[in-house]
């Protein structure tokens, strides 16, 4: 029987702008994605609405970007407010080749003026009896806001989660002293894909020259193939993050 393999990355796309927010790159953001070639995406910042940018900024799209994005490519999507102000939202998003089981998006925001949420999905593979879940998250910038929404993210994963059953948590950690790697081995035994294949965390933040460890793929119940950062053009010139892509067999 041949082996089922998933191919997956996260990527903090900085709502479809540059890194100097100067120029308005969502559409080359989408070009690399599709060439990447993933199953699965987990992104962050995500525009779901601008209100403003909508009627200022050239070649802003009619759709929502996971919409336009997800178009042609990736069937499936599913879409989770995180930041809401008076011009629209930005959040997580989750864009997949296979359908959801289902999905939600769960409020991990301990200040109602830093708002987070984490993204969990359920997928079910062609030719397969499992459910994989897939969690995408972007954790704030403060050590204890962090540490709250770790708990809350090991507390979803606990009641929601089988032990067994496959599972991704992806996304942009902002944790630069590792305090999420050392609890997700010890609680959830959950390892780093990056960290499995090469030793240690990927450098993804800033783009141009990274060198904080922000962004990462944590896995469980599947066997790690390969994980790559992808600094080469076009990537440089997107978002201020570096993407990570990473391939699993089940």
């Amino acid at each position: 029987m041949k082996t089922q393999g998933l191919r997956v990355l996260t990527y903090n796309i900085h709502k479809g702008f540059n890194m100097s927010n100067r120029h308005f790159v969502l559409h080359q953001i989408r070009e690399a994605l599709i060439a990447a070639d993933a199953d699965l995406l987990f992104l962050q910042e995500m525009q779901g609405e601008h209100s403003r940018h909508e009627k200022k900024v050239e070649n802003w799209p009619d759709d929502s970007h996971s919409e336009f994005i997800a178009k042609g490519v990736w069937p499936f999507f599913a879409y989770g407010k995180n930041a809401i102000y008076k011009a629209g939202h930005h959040g997580n998003a989750i864009l997949s080749k296979y359908p959801f089981e289902h999905w939600e998006n769960i409020n991990v925001s301990p200040f109602p003026w830093a708002s987070r949420s984490l993204l969990h999905g359920v997928i079910r593979l062609p030719d397969s009896d499992q459910d994989v879940h897939v969690v995408c998250i972007h954790f704030g910038l403060m050590g204890r806001e962090r540490r709250l929404q770790i708990s809350k993210l090991c507390e979803r994963i606990d009641s929601h989660v089988p032990h067994d059953a496959p599972l991704i948590v992806a996304g942009d950690f902002n944790d630069w002293r590792g305090q999420a790697g050392r609890l997700f081995l010890n609680h959830l035994h959950l390892q780093e894909v990056f960290r499995q294949t090469h030793g240690r965390y990927a450098r993804t933040f800033p783009a141009l020259l990274p060198f904080l460890q922000m962004d990462r793929i944590y896995y469980r119940g599947l066997t790690p193939v390969s994980c790559e950062r992808l600094t080469h053009s076009p990537w440089q010139s997107l978002s201020d993050h570096a993407p990570l892509t990473a391939s699993f067999s089940l």
